[in-house]
């Protein structure tokens, strides 16, 4: 999480019980709340085995209380996120600390029969005898400079969350892990897709197109063979991401949802919680 340190500041906390390391929690401290890592999609608590939680919070209460933090924030993971720990800490979470936010999060579940919308499979079987040509690239540098920035520059006005030499410096460290998909019609790029590979999850990262690809439907393209093609892989879940945005009266983007129903995702739900150190 170093890579955006300088937008945070760090509080990620260790727990031992008897020297062996028990639980862990990336975070960050504002005015007087540590949060579940504010830098992390997801992020969360996690623990050992079989680890006893109201001794964890314990020393996390104790430890945070003595250097004048007031509050505790902790994010869900989805469910699709979920270990064997989650569901106790859910409920420890439920019976002493409230939500004061939920994200709707959207992914395939591959396990599951699901359908992509018939209006999206027409254009996709029209669009094969197109000529695109799908690559997985090493360098993210076409995408995020001739898409990605230009992309929601000009629709929102704002910035991708990672910088070029931020992504670029993740995916050297996890070069396995950070997967890049070009979409090319006669050598002009059209759209991407970034994936962070998490073994039996991918989730899509950063989804777009440019203006070449939008009329051609390139990114949709884009989205359903990669979604076919992680299935044939086995993967169980194929994640994109939260829908959340504040500038709608709902709260999310409702046809950004509706885009990614129709693409075959199910809708999850990830809360946070917060509490009052006493």
């Amino acid at each position: 999480m170093d890579y955006h340190s300088d937008r945070f500041s760090d509080f990620s906390l260790m727990v031992y019980e008897d020297d062996e390391l028990v639980g862990l929690l990336p975070a960050n401290v504002s005015e007087d709340m540590l949060y579940s890592h504010q830098g992390l999609t997801y992020g969360g608590l996690f623990l050992k085995d079989n680890i006893k939680l109201d001794k964890v919070f314990s020393a996390v209460d104790r430890f945070v209380k003595e250097v004048g933090i007031n509050k505790v924030a902790i994010k869900q993971l989805p469910d699709f996120y979920q270990h064997n720990n989650s569901k106790a800490l859910i409920n420890h979470l439920q019976k002493d600390s409230e939500v004061f936010h939920t994200n709707k999060v959207l992914a395939i579940d591959y396990s599951l029969p699901f359908s992509i919308h018939k209006t999206k499979l027409k254009h996709y079987r029209k669009n094969s005898s197109k000529g695109f040509e799908i690559k997985e690239e090493r360098n993210l540098d076409s995408f995020w400079n001739e898409v990605l920035i230009p992309r929601l520059n000009s629709k929102h006005n704002t910035t991708p969350v990672h910088t070029l030499d931020e992504i670029s410096l993740l995916k050297s460290r996890f070069p396995e892990q950070i997967k890049q998909y070009n979409i090319y019609l006669n050598s002009q790029i059209l759209a991407g897709i970034t994936i962070f590979d998490k073994g039996p999850i991918v989730k899509s990262q950063y989804g777009a197109t440019n203006a070449f690809g939008e009329p051609e439907r390139a990114l949709e393209y884009l989205f359903i063979e990669l979604i076919q093609k992680f299935k044939k892989e086995n993967k169980r879940y194929f994640s994109m991401g939260t829908v959340i945005d504040k500038s709608f009266p709902e709260g999310y983007n409702p046809g950004l949802m509706r885009q990614k129903i129709e693409l075959g995702c199910r809708e999850y739900q990830q809360d946070f919680y917060r509490y009052r150190v006493v």
